[in-house]
């Protein structure tokens, strides 16, 4: 027997910290919204730095292309450690930024619940609809064996659901929604859910079309105010990464030893 949208989103409902205890979709008062874009920030802020904080050199010159920094021309210490910690904190940051901002807001907003299901992180009882969404930082994230398995995990979804869905007369919708960009398309054949992006994403979610814009509003001078710890963590990071890179992988003349370096990552 399928288990009922209730009973499918207990288990994890209160899993991101910075969501209110009660989603109150569009409903919800601009001090409170104001609220949670801050407590956001902060979770988004926090995560930043933690992850800084534990990065080391090595970790991160594993996972790079070393033919590809010789390459590009990095001549010092201090070059490479800029772009090392680079390359690694934007692909880092869109990953967190989706975790603790995006989605808690998405879900806040949305008057729906936290879902249980693998991949899905909404469920929206919507009249005569039932939305799954599953929230992504923007429309460019699925390569067609993606797609596949996000085809597979709005099915298993739907399995669970169909009965007690059946019974309500309600349409099951799977729905990808993206933050930003403006990409809207209907489900196709290898692809059976649809994507919506950016301001219809967000007006989908409140019903209020100058949603999106709000959002970047209501961040005020708050990122700035949370730059500054980052900016401290920052500094030391690339103090940590330029001591163990001149010990480590330079010769006696202080000059980068690119040999050294491709034995540690491909040897």
């Amino acid at each position: 027997m399928c288990a009922s949208p209730k009973s499918v989103s207990h288990a994890n409902r209160h899993r991101l910290t910075c969501i209110p205890s009660r989603s109150m979709g569009s409903r919800m008062s601009p001090d409170a919204l104001q609220d949670l874009v801050k407590q956001c920030l902060e979770a988004f802020y926090t995560r930043r730095i933690s992850n800084l904080s534990g990065l080391r050199l090595k970790d991160v010159l594993k996972r790079k292309n070393p033919y590809l920094l010789r390459a590009i021309g990095i001549r010092t210490a201090s070059e490479l450690v800029e772009y090392l910690l680079q390359m690694h904190t934007q692909a880092s940051d869109e990953t967190i930024f989706g975790e603790t901002f995006v989605e808690p807001i998405a879900l806040a907003v949305s008057g729906g619940h936290k879902s249980s299901a693998k991949g899905i992180d909404l469920e929206v009882d919507a009249g005569t609809v039932y939305k799954a969404i599953a929230v992504k930082s923007g429309p460019n994230v699925f390569n067609s064996s993606q797609t596949a398995r996000m085809n597979d995990e709005f099915q298993e979804l739907y399995h669970r659901l169909r009965q007690h869905l059946s019974q309500l007369g309600k349409q099951f919708d799977p729905v990808l929604g993206c933050a930003y960009g403006k990409r809207v398309s209907p489900p196709t054949t290898k692809r059976r859910y649809r994507i919506v992006s950016g301001r219809a994403f967000w007006e989908e979610l409140t019903g209020d079309p100058e949603f999106y814009l709000k959002l970047v509003r209501l961040m005020q001078d708050y990122p700035e105010q949370q730059k500054q710890r980052y900016q401290q963590e920052w500094a030391k990071a690339v103090n940590r990464f330029t001591r163990d890179l001149l010990n480590e992988f330079a010769d006696s003349s202080g000059a980068l030893d690119w040999e050294k370096i491709l034995h540690f990552n491909a040897g």
